[in-house]
């Protein structure tokens, strides 16, 4: 059976998360693997809804995230997250829940800065945020835990999507996980 393994990419909103998942989920599709991206906009409509923003609600959904991926990845299903998952806390328990499970978890941290992010600005949320109409942005008016020693440290700015793809895809080829 293939070994499948979880890949969670953290960052701050409109870091590029996503759209790295997307291109590398390509990449990995067009070397024959089984992928399941579990997009955390998506996760929050339909697994975590009617959860809030505040720090338990958002453990909460981090930690349902987490066991979805676990057992996607459990059997054989490389599974990309990208989830701005803010806590150190929260991301080590889904850490060691795949660790407890003999199950493969790479973290990629997306760090782009977020005076960068607010540019980009995908949803409109920094825009937001400044004109008063919104709190608790994580990163800005709510933590963000930057971690201290991901798998990989992605630095968006300095790179393409496409190059940032191959980052992570190289770092899983070394794994033994792109095949």
């Amino acid at each position: 059976m293939t070994t499948g393994a979880t890949v969670w990419l953290t960052g701050l909103p409109s870091a590029g998360k996503t759209t790295i998942a997307r291109a590398l989920a390509g990449r990995l599709r067009a070397d024959g693997r089984r992928v399941e991206v579990l997009d955390g906009d998506e996760i929050r409509e339909f697994l975590s809804a009617g959860l809030g923003f505040g720090r338990e609600d958002r453990h909460t959904n981090v930690q349902r995230i987490g066991f979805v991926a676990e057992l996607l990845a459990s059997h054989g299903v490389l599974v990309l997250v990208p989830v701005i998952a803010p806590y150190a806390d929260s991301r080590e328990a889904v850490r060691k829940r795949h660790q407890a499970r003999g199950t493969g978890f790479v973290e990629v941290h997306v760090a782009t800065p977020v005076d960068v992010c607010s540019v980009r600005d995908v949803k409109g949320l920094y825009a937001r945020q400044a004109a008063g109409e919104l709190t608790g942005l994580t990163g800005v008016d709510d933590p963000y835990e930057v971690p201290e020693a991901p798998d990989l440290r992605i630095e968006t700015q300095d790179s393409t999507v496409e190059e940032s793809a191959a980052a992570v895809h190289a770092l899983l080829a070394e794994r033994g996980l792109t095949t």
